[in-house]
């Protein structure tokens, strides 16, 4: 991106990998080694699509390192792990994990996060097919018809047709993600402060939805992530606020310590008042099963590639993958012939959910990268930890460490794919982790969450901060308040007050400055009514009962 044209092509290498070696991004002094034949010319019709294509190809020269591969398949593993796990997710897992990468190269540490988010989202329908336990609320859909089909002897088939579905929505949110993405940086390159907070508040608006019925319940989380993300330093004036005279909060709340108390803990917490069963359906997926998967993703193509697109489009809204997944099992439904078929283990109930599933996980991606802004828990969680080896998401990590993104996206190929067949060679493997009695894993999983809480600060204080949270994530599920955007807030937090007072700082205190056109003012427009979208939406039904 950015280089010169030269005849017909261009490569731009960077130099470290083009003598073998993987730098960390903030330690190359020369950018890129410039290869070329022909004579200068001008800039061909075309070229911006060259050169997206000559990127991709160098981010998977170095996703496809033996070093980088192996980290990627030890992620998947770990990923695969969490998702069948009830109670963890991606979003736990990769929080629990981040310390581990404090010692490898950022490009190395993205790709394990990164695999296992992927390896979770590959995991999670086997446990809901075989088990009809859902480890996280986007695999609910699947449960419907995955359980019923493995209860009448057709468990391989409907693990074969998830794994396909899966790898089929990544691909499409693979394509947006590469060729959408450097678009959007560029675009996003003309935004300042008051641009900035437009984006914010458009993110936190959306976020309303994430409360279920109540847009009420998901204000009282943001602003409680707000209030968590302020305890320390001010970020303008230096001086200490919310602190009570207490050194330990001087430094604030550490984004990983809260991570894994909410997710960690509060599920575990909640796991054990239930007293939670783990009995499920045996499977093997045999060469027979995923014949019969291919020829059944041929036959319901359509479910297919709507289930993706409707993935997709949701996945870079915040908490998209929930919805994407109802909505396409709910378009599949209405569109099928043998509607009756549905809830006793219809083809088309796996295949549409699922794809959605992953092609909203997938193209959760391309906010978070592009602009900042995390499009699901997950992706808060990675961007908290590229934030820790100090890169900073948004448009100018496209220009300043190129090698680094495109090196991050690659993996994400890469890494689906690997993904895809170690499921479909390893399913049942997996699936027996669940036998073993979870009075036997919780212990593990609280020990691995107060060595990650640790590890970030090495101070003992972080575990009884960890236990707080994990209570506050225990109260947040049992009121039925949901965490995910406290913990977008939290991430957020910092960033959204810089842009707001920078922008007022602008406007000399007018807060017209946040409706400057031509970029400010659409997304504000927006904001509000997404913000105000559920009230109308309270108006119409009570107009539409008294007519």
């Amino acid at each position: 991106m950015g280089g010169k044209y030269y005849g017909s092509y261009t490569l731009l290498i960077p130099t470290e990998l083009r003598h073998g070696r993987d730098v960390a991004p903030h330690k190359r002094k020369t950018k890129y080694h410039v290869l070329s034949c022909g004579a200068p010319s001008a800039k061909p019709k075309g070229g911006a699509t060259l050169d997206i294509f000559s990127n991709w190809m160098m981010g998977l020269s170095v996703a496809l390192q033996p070093y980088n591969i192996m980290i990627a398949v030890v992620g998947l593993i770990l990923g695969i792990i969490v998702g069948v796990l009830p109670g963890l997710g991606g979003a736990n897992g990769c929080a629990i994990l981040i310390p581990i990468t404090f010692t490898m190269s950022p490009t190395s540490g993205i790709i394990l996060l990164a695999c296992i988010y992927w390896g979770a989202l590959y995991g999670g329908g086997i446990c809901s097919i075989l088990f009809n336990i859902p480890g996280e609320p986007w695999a609910v859909a699947v449960t419907f018809d995955g359980y019923p089909m493995a209860k009448s002897g057709r468990a391989g088939k409907a693990l074969v047709l998830s794994f396909l579905s899966h790898g089929f929505g990544a691909i499409i949110g693979l394509v947006l993600l590469t060729f959408f993405a450097p678009i959007i940086a560029e675009f996003a390159l003309r935004f300042g402060p008051p641009e900035t907070a437009a984006v914010m508040v458009l993110t936190f608006s959306a976020m309303t939805r994430l409360g279920g019925k109540s847009a009420l319940k998901s204000l009282v989380a943001i602003f409680l992530g707000f209030i968590l993300a302020a305890v320390g330093m001010d970020i303008v004036s230096g001086k200490l606020r919310m602190t009570f005279g207490t050194i330990p909060l001087m430094g604030g709340f550490h984004f990983i310590v809260a991570v894994i108390g909410l997710f960690g803990l509060g599920e575990i917490f909640l796991t054990v008042e239930e007293g939670l069963k783990m009995e499920g359906v045996k499977a093997t997926v045999r060469l027979k099963d995923i014949l019969e998967g291919l020829k059944e993703l041929v036959r319901h193509r359509r479910i297919l590639m709507l289930g993706s697109l409707i993935g997709c489009w949701l996945g870079i809204q915040p908490g998209g993958a929930t919805p994407a997944s109802f909505m396409a099992y709910g378009f599949a439904k209405s569109s099928a012939i043998d509607k009756d078929e549905f809830g006793k283990g219809a083809v088309s109930g796996v295949i549409a959910p699922e794809a959605a599933g992953h092609g909203a996980g997938t193209s959760a991606t391309l906010p978070m990268i592009t602009l900042g802004i995390p499009g699901s828990p997950t992706m808060a969680v990675i961007m908290g930890g590229l934030m820790i080896m100090g890169l900073q998401p948004g448009p100018m990590l496209f220009k300043e460490h190129a090698d680094f993104v495109w090196g991050f996206i690659g993996s994400i190929w890469v890494a689906n794919f690997l993904g895809l067949i170690l499921v479909l060679a390893f399913a049942p493997a997996f699936a027996a982790i669940l036998r073993i009695k979870f009075s036997i894993l919780m212990p593990i999983i609280i020990y691995v969450c107060a060595i990650g809480a640790f590890a970030v600060n090495n101070r003992m204080i972080d575990i009884y901060y960890m236990i707080v949270f994990g209570v506050v994530g225990y109260l947040f599920k049992k009121l039925d308040y949901p965490i995910a955007p406290m913990v977008l807030a939290l991430v957020l937090g910092n960033m959204a007050e810089s842009a707001v007072r920078q922008a007022l700082i602008m406007g000399r205190g007018n807060p017209i400055i946040f409706f400057r056109p031509p970029i400010a003012l659409p997304l504000m427009l927006l904001a509000l009514f997404l913000f105000f979208l559920p009230t109308l939406s309270k108006w119409k039904k009570k107009l539409s009962a008294k007519n």
